[in-house]
């Protein structure tokens, strides 16, 4: 109520909607100033929230999540501690949790990237999430969603550092084809992970991990890895980020049941990937060469043109590139 009127809230007005006494408003509030939200107490007024904590919490997300989507992050589940929260999404998804479910963690002891890699979860500083989904589209379909998700979290990250820096804001780019950069490094990882019969899909599970404010990281990924704190010199809060990419996914997502390809938004994911139009070199299991990216097709594969002239598809394999960061 407080945060839906923007201004003050009468004692009695939240007496009257909640049905308790006024001793039981005053501990509330008092709770709210605990956990960090400053709250303005005015004789004849009321209340109102001056500025919220930088938490993730259940409440907190809720709140701020109101009107903004229809499914995606409807349902949270926020753990202060987790082993991970693709783990836990993926049993709620085989326990008949519903679509949208999202699982949010301030800290995670087994956090991983892919191909089993670690990924760096210390507490109060990131962003951890799992997002649950249950698409009814054939199983071959669902490897776009990485595609689909990296885009609305690139979206969703321009967007809210254009309102932080209306001037000057840094542009996040994307690393073909889930990573998200930042001034050449690494602040988001994401991990799309699936449950699936022959012919249908159970449920999947995309994990997304994006580092806020973390100032320092450890020495062997400290060339490659960066955060929006450390680029911006700038704290933020992480909750509203989270809500803005639901926002941006749950939109993206439904034009992708739409069409079932990523025409959609080709263009736009071109216009963000750091690797097009310069040269890359492509490692493959048996192979590796060099080319030059032009962007991704229909399906989300990235389409290269090879020192001979031709042109091909890279579906799988790791992609570096030359000349814009280190990692690969």
């Amino acid at each position: 109520m407080l945060r839906e009127s923007g201004n003050y809230v009468s004692g009695q007005q939240l007496c009257d909607t909640f049905g308790v006494s006024r001793t039981a408003v005053w501990k509330v509030i008092n709770q709210l100033k605990e956990e960090g939200y400053q709250v303005d107490a005015v004789r004849n007024r009321g209340y109102r929230i001056v500025d919220s904590p930088d938490v993730c919490t259940e409440e907190e997300l809720n709140s701020l999540m109101q009107n903004r989507t229809t499914w995606a992050g409807q349902y949270i589940h926020y753990y202060q501690e987790i082993d991970s929260t693709n783990i836990r999404a993926k049993q709620m998804g085989e326990q008949g949790a519903p679509q949208g479910t999202l699982v949010v963690a301030d800290m995670q002891t087994a956090g991983r990237g892919r191909r089993g890699r670690g990924w760096v979860s210390p507490p109060g500083s990131s962003i951890y999430m799992s997002l649950l989904l249950k698409p009814t589209f054939a199983p071959d379909k669902a490897p776009m969603l990485t595609l689909v998700m990296a885009y609305s979290v690139a979206q969703a990250l321009n967007h809210c550092l254009k309102n932080d820096f209306p001037q000057n804001a840094p542009e996040v780019r994307i690393k073909w084809p889930n990573d998200i950069v930042l001034n050449g490094k690494k602040i988001v990882g994401i991990l799309t992970e699936m449950s699936t019969e022959i012919d249908y899909i159970n449920h999947v599970v995309i994990g997304v991990g994006i580092n806020v404010n973390m100032d320092s990281f450890p020495e062997e990924i400290a060339a490659s890895a960066t955060s929006l704190r450390i680029e911006t010199g700038k704290m933020m809060k992480r909750a509203p980020f989270i809500v803005e990419i639901m926002r941006q996914f749950e939109d993206n997502y439904e034009q992708f049941v739409r069409c079932e390809d990523l025409t959609f938004l080709q263009k736009e994911y071109d216009c963000l990937l750091v690797n097009c139009g310069r040269e890359v070199v492509i490692h493959e299991p048996q192979h590796t060469y060099h080319a030059v990216a032009l962007g991704i097709n229909e399906k989300g594969e990235l389409i290269v043109r090879c020192d001979d002239g031709t042109v091909e598809t890279v579906y799988a394999g790791e992609v570096s590139v030359r000349g814009i960061y280190g990692y690969v």
